[in-house]
């Protein structure tokens, strides 16, 4: 299993962070996406066919773009 962490500084509130789980669980591969609000980060672990550049464009397209 593959884990990154981003950097997502748009992310102000609990809204943010189901918005951004509900986006990033639906993609085939993810098994979790964890999104702390103090430190503005997420964790996401993934097998494929996820891949990190999925999970960059699912973050853009959302509007959070990874910092």
């Amino acid at each position: 299993m593959n884990s990154v962490r981003y950097s997502v500084p748009n992310v102000s509130c609990n809204h943010c962070v189901l918005r951004i789980q509900k986006a990033l669980q639906t993609l085939d591969g993810v098994q979790t996406a964890d999104v702390d609000l103090a430190t503005k980060t997420v964790t996401i672990a993934f097998d494929p066919p996820a891949s990190e550049t999925l999970l960059k464009e699912t973050l853009e397209e959302i509007g959070y773009p990874p910092a």
